[in-house]
């Protein structure tokens, strides 16, 4: 924080002698909220042009454009993972007042982009490389686990570290870890899996060498896991959801915002669809500890969905995949998800939730 204090001194934000004032105002706060306090006293527009000009000034690496100078990410020595960090915004937190999970979902997704365009990939794509934008093939997800332990509140500084690697030969895969920037505490860990699509044909495809090649250079020589650890969720098979389901939400239709440059909807609107079927007793009491989806199948603008839940009861520790009552009284709850095409049936999406007692 102190070389961004120097940084904002010199460029006119702040009076030298505001900066040890400012700096214990801001302490554990992260480098933005230093920028973020000691701007209020200069008016928004002329507190923004500064900063831009300083930034412009002091330029960094040569050939950065303005948003990746101003971007609070880089890669890290190695090369081989990138950082960021982010401030949880006002309209990012629900109503416990923390950060909903969509919003952990999308700062996953807008790091691992940051990363790919740090190498000089994704210019006109998610994380696409050379020869993936030459034969129009994009990544889609297949598999996501997230794990929070702690939700950031409004105002936090959250600091992500994701890296990516190889997954057999159809696909690649991506990991992410969250911490508290003012304690280095670790809040959550994620992982995913991708495969490869062709944007014409909406069929998939094998990761061709050539492809290997151009981004395994910027993966881990060893394999590096967020969840390194025997048997740990991210592993589980999700079982097809039996019918009939306990709850439901029938017909739920994509928004236009929830599309993305891919052309289908965006794959954090799916989880948005699994919780729209959640016992409104357990959103009351609980909050998502797990989540784990399996993405079978895209869904464009027109199709209508149907979320379906029913709560999964686990003896000694495994499932026999059916979906049981479960007393809402215990501290775990676990649930199973499916959604599917109102019209056809098909399955869009499976997945399994675990939410843990709400402490207020």
């Amino acid at each position: 924080m102190a070389e961004m204090l120097r940084f904002c001194a010199a460029a006119g934000l702040i009076r030298n002698s505001e900066a040890a004032v400012t700096a214990a105002e801001c302490r554990g706060r992260g480098r933005w909220a230093a920028v973020r306090c000691s701007s209020r006293a200069i008016p928004g527009q002329e507190a923004a042009s500064r900063l831009v000009a300083g930034v412009g000034a002091a330029g960094g690496a040569e050939g950065k454009g303005l948003a990746e100078r101003l971007r609070l990410g880089s890669l890290v020595p190695d090369g081989l993972s990138y950082k960021e960090s982010f401030v949880v915004r006002c309209y990012e937190v629900g109503i416990n007042k923390t950060a909903t999970v969509e919003t952990i979902a999308n700062l996953l997704q807008e790091v691992g982009c940051n990363h790919a365009q740090s190498v000089g990939f994704s210019t006109d794509g998610f994380a696409t490389t050379p020869t993936m934008r030459k034969l129009r093939l994009i990544w889609v997800t297949s598999r996501m686990h997230i794990e929070i332990y702690k939700y950031p509140a409004w105002g936090d500084v959250v600091e992500i570290e994701t890296w990516c690697q190889g997954e057999g030969r159809i696909g690649t895969r991506r990991d992410w870890i969250l911490k508290d920037l003012a304690t280095g505490e670790v809040i959550g860990r994620a992982t995913s899996k991708w495969v490869m699509m062709n944007q014409d044909t909406r069929k998939l495809q094998r990761v061709s060498d050539e492809v290997r090649e151009e981004y395994l250079v910027y993966c881990p020589r060893t394999p590096r896991l967020s969840f390194p650890e025997e048997n740990n969720g991210s592993l589980k098979k999700i079982p097809k959801l039996a019918d009939p389901a306990q709850y439901s939400r029938l017909g739920l239709v994509p928004r236009r915002a929830d599309l993305d440059m891919n052309q289908h909807v965006n794959n954090v609107t799916y989880i948005g669809w699994v919780l729209e079927s959640m016992p409104q007793e357990i959103i009351d009491t609980h909050e998502l500890q797990t989540i784990t989806l399996d993405y079978r199948r895209e869904c464009q603008h027109d199709d209508a969905v149907d979320s379906l839940t029913s709560s999964e009861f686990a003896e000694n520790g495994s499932t026999n995949g059916t979906a049981t009552t479960k007393p809402h009284d215990q501290e775990l709850q676990q649930f199973l998800h499916f959604l599917k095409s109102s019209g056809t049936g098909l399955e869009i999406n499976r997945g399994r939730t675990e939410w843990r007692k709400l402490i207020r």
